[in-house]
């Protein structure tokens, strides 16, 4: 199974890209919100995690194998988990992720059902199914920071650490929504906290500040 892929993207087109691997091309499929951050980095090498499955039809005996393309490990985790709900599948939550992960997750967290239902392909119905099977798998989905380029290693870390604070914030009593309204407050700042000390340290202070 191909979980990762490496190459210089030649080509984004309206639902896939074509990467450039060696002597090899390849086509990759990508939902809309990474193909708007993948659209300026043609001729550029870049890096993605992917999802190998096979479509077609197996009784008629044709069945092509396909790739779908993340940019974080992250992105590629939660479109496994939509993929899971009855009545997606992979087909409809590739074409239904017009939207950031962390829109969609916090839609998802809130039982926003009027948001998620107006997502490509997704109606009150299935909107409603995925809030029952992930609302309590999305809060570090929707604590996503919300960045134009690939997450860096520092960044990767900073996840880390906001996932941290957002369990220590539950542990004190805060509701999964304050919790995550208390952190991207502190994190508009745009300073970087390298703790979980750091992070309760700046929303308690900007609470005082209220």
């Amino acid at each position: 199974m191909i979980t990762n892929i490496s190459g210089r993207l030649l080509r984004v087109d309206t639902d896939s890209l074509t990467l450039q691997v060696g002597a090899f091309q390849y086509e990759v499929l990508i939902p809309e919100f990474a193909r708007r951050r993948l659209q300026t980095q043609i001729d550029q090498d870049i890096s993605l995690h992917t999802i190998e499955y096979l479509e077609g039809n197996a009784m008629g005996g044709r069945m092509t194998p396909r790739l779908i393309g993340f940019l974080t490990e992250v992105e590629r985790e939660f479109f496994d988990l939509v993929c899971e709900v009855d009545g997606v599948g992979v087909k409809k939550a590739l074409r239904a992720m017009i939207r950031p992960v962390r829109e969609v997750a916090a839609a998802i967290e809130e039982q926003d059902i009027k948001s998620l239902s107006g997502l490509p392909g997704v109606g009150p119905a299935t909107a409603e199914r995925m809030v029952a099977k992930l609302r309590r798998k999305m809060p570090k989905f929707a604590l996503m920071v919300a960045r134009d380029e690939p997450r860096s290693t520092e960044t990767e870390a900073d996840s880390d650490v906001m996932r941290e604070t957002f369990d220590a914030l539950r542990s004190l009593g805060h509701s999964e929504h304050d919790a995550r309204r208390l952190i991207e407050t502190a994190l508009e700042g745009k300073k970087k906290f390298k703790t979980v000390e750091e992070l309760l340290q700046a929303i308690y202070q900007q609470s005082h500040k209220k």
